[in-house]
């Protein structure tokens, strides 16, 4: 070794060490294990990986249990009392706040030392660590773990088609068995609910009800962890902390907005299987359902009746559960009364529940001749027998409340001039087995493409648009981008040339012309963001890939393969109408364009890319697409996204807009350039 570390790590170093050096027992921060992890990764050192990433996701986890133990321990040892005054209010905050930074430092450190950045939260969330995890197992010839590993982010991912396929490969490797495959992240509630349906299904009611228990137990805990999980600080939208000028009051009322909006979502979130953008309609009150029936089967009428007027709790007056309480009641030659848990819990969170059961479907089978039977078997309409839950879930859009679900495409226009007598209609949306799609050749020249490659090697900078990720898709790829403003910045300091980076800003106004013109749109088409990218395969890192260069997804609304559906809602740019790539080269293996169904996983149409050919479609869930990896070379591509809607244009399109007028100005004029875009970024 040569002794030579580079800035980042040996920063990565100082930092672990301050953290670390009050305390042995200190938990290590898993971003950093995590960042490590990933080095190690792109060394090659398998071993490390495994070792870092294990430690780190054992290090979130304790985090997690931490902050749970500690806030729940504070909130009961300062309550807030029924005197209220200004006064006894902050000082039962202070005080509730002192004790928690005192107990979480106690495990973690003095929490002012380190801050995990929402990147590594939101990859932990995503269950990111598992995808690095698997392909290090795989190459330590450890095919059990992988499984595991695979099958835990498959969970999380299930639109990523290659991971899928590799779960395949798994099963018939010698050495994996089927209960290999489980899942690392599995949430207690969900998995003994979903066991628990498994053997309700079987006729098997004496263990389901056991499940079913358990999965109360577990899901009420589960909600009390969540809550207090948004006890911390809160992220206010909108606002930048430090110019935050409102008085305290305001701010306050503000953080337990935040707080009360966090716990509001806790219903959704419990309800929600990883994955999924929607919760499993009826959830909770689903357990009572299941638990009346189950207990009817055992003949334990009592617990029968409590958990049916359980269920009456969360849906007043259904029919198919009010005819079961009354036969119950009937049979015991009593009334009964709800569980006290599910009363409590719904006095204390009917709003938030009343947002996942409006609209609901009924899970009883209706009272109807077919489900009176005796209990020999045989029809006997004299004793009536109840109802229970036919096992049907769904997931719930909840449309009455939100337009988030986009509504099957209509038949658009297309076919309009093609603007250029070079461009070359290659094939149109039925050829590519869709709607809205079209991809033609010869848009931009060869000479052209050799120009803006060898721009996009000179401005683009790794993980340009993903806050400085190298690999925001995939770890086997670096990511380079830059936009048009950054190439005119560069144009105007000498470090390329002006024609260059002139050449950019204009065949991306010639793509957005030549889309507007195609699908014959009738009012104009602004850019919403416009990509100069390179994506490059990482040499050593290209054995058994199984995984894509970009996923599947849609661009303005968020792909649900398991519902079929795409939620035009936030964080998905809800606002962009149209997408279009312009390929600058093909001398590179893999890294083809794919269109696919709304499941992610069945391919409608393939584009090999090559210089001058540009695909463009509308932006919607009508034209999922992703792009399969690039095993070997460099792929290089102009990406542009574009907007009816004048008010989403690109902030910077206008400031370049303003850099070329000033060049032009200049052109005509003889005069010096007075704009720096330096000054517009």
């Amino acid at each position: 070794m040569d002794g030579n570390f580079p800035p980042a790590a040996i920063l990565r170093v100082v930092l672990l060490t301050v953290v670390l050096s009050s305390s042995a027992a200190f938990l290590e921060p898993y971003d950093l294990l995590y960042d490590n992890a990933v080095q190690a990764f792109y060394s090659s050192d398998y071993g490390d990986v495994v070792r870092y990433m294990e430690g780190a996701l054992s290090s979130y986890g304790e985090v997690r249990r931490t902050k749970v133990r500690c806030r729940l321990r504070c909130q009961d040892q300062h309550q807030f009392d029924e005197t209220f005054s200004d006064l006894r209010f902050f000082d039962v905050v202070l005080r509730r706040a002192a004790c928690m930074d005192e107990c979480i430092e106690e495990k973690l450190g003095t929490q002012s030392v380190h801050k995990v950045s929402q990147d590594v939260v939101q990859d932990f969330h995503r269950r990111i660590p598992y995808n690095y995890l698997q392909l290090a197992y795989q190459k330590l010839k450890q095919p059990d773990k992988a499984a595991a590993a695979a099958h835990t982010y498959f969970q999380a991912n299930p639109e990523h088609v290659e991971m899928g396929q590799n779960l395949e490969q798994y099963k018939d490797l010698q050495g994996v068995e089927e209960d290999h495959f489980v899942d690392r992240e599995a949430r207690p509630h969900q998995h003994s609910f979903t066991a628990a349906v498994r053997l309700y299904d079987k006729g098997d009611y004496e263990r389901a009800i056991a499940l079913f228990e358990d999965a109360l137990l577990e899901y009420y805990k589960a909600d009390v962890e969540c809550r207090a999980l948004c006890q911390g600080p809160q992220r206010f939208e909108g606002h930048d902390h430090l110019r935050y000028r409102y008085s305290l009051h305001e701010l306050i009322s503000d953080h337990f907005t935040q707080m009360l909006h966090c716990e509001h979502e806790c219903v959704r979130d419990l309800a929600t299987r990883p994955g999924r953008l929607s919760p499993m309609e009826n959830y909770l009150p689903l357990h009572y359902d299941y638990l009346q029936f189950a207990y009817f089967q055992v003949d334990r009428l009592e617990e029968a009746l409590q958990c049916a007027l359980s269920y009456l709790l969360f849906h007043e007056g259904e029919e198919f559960m009010t005819d079961n309480v009354d036969y119950y009641s009937e049979v015991l030659g009593h009334n009964g009364e709800p569980r006290e848990k599910a009363a409590w819990y719904l006095r204390r969170h009917k709003q938030e529940l009343e947002l996942l059961l409006i609209g609901s479907k009924t899970m009883g089978v209706e009272f109807t001749e077919g489900n009176y039977w005796s209990s020999t078997g045989g029809r006997d309409d004299s004793n009536r027998i109840p109802s229970g839950t036919d096992g049907w879930m769904e997931y719930v859009p909840i449309s009455e409340k939100r337009n988030v679900t986009v509504a099957a495409p209509q038949k658009l226009n297309e076919g309009g001039p093609l603007v250029y007598e070079s461009v070359q209609l290659v094939q149109n949306s039925a050829a590519l087995n869709g709607t809205q799609r079209v991809l033609l050749d010869h848009v931009i020249s060869e000479e052209e493409c050799a120009e803006l490659r060898h721009l996009a090697h000179a401005v683009t900078m790794a993980g340009d648009g993903y806050r400085g990720r190298m690999s925001p898709h995939t770890p086997n790829e670096k990511f380079e981008g830059a936009t048009v403003l950054k190439t005119l910045q560069y144009g105007y300091e000498g470090r390329v040339p002006m024609r260059s980076a002139r050449l950019f800003y204009d065949i991306s106004e010639r793509a957005r012309r030549i889309i507007e013109s195609y699908f014959l749109l009738n009012s104009t088409l602004h850019f919403s963001y416009t990509h100069l990218v390179c994506r490059t395969a990482i040499t050593g890192q290209q054995d058994h890939r199984n995984d894509l260069s970009h996923p599947i997804h849609a661009d303005n609304c968020l792909l649900d393969p398991e519902a079929n559906e795409c939620w035009k809602e936030p964080p998905a740019y809800t606002y962009r109408d149209y997408s279009a790539l312009l390929y600058l080269n093909g001398d590179f293996e893999g890294g083809e364009f794919i269109f696919t169904e709304m499941d992610a996983k069945t391919v409608t149409a393939s584009v090999k890319p090559r210089c001058g050919r540009m695909v463009g479609f509308s932006s919607g869930g009508e034209n999922p697409h992703g792009v399969k990896a690039v095993t070997s070379g460099q792929r290089c591509a102009v990406a542009l996204w574009f907007t009816l809607d004048p008010l989403f244009r690109e902030l910077e399109r206008l400031q370049a807009d303003e850099v070329i007028q000033a060049l032009d100005t200049q052109s005509v004029w003889g005069q010096g350039l007075s704009i720096n875009p330096k000054d517009e970024l």
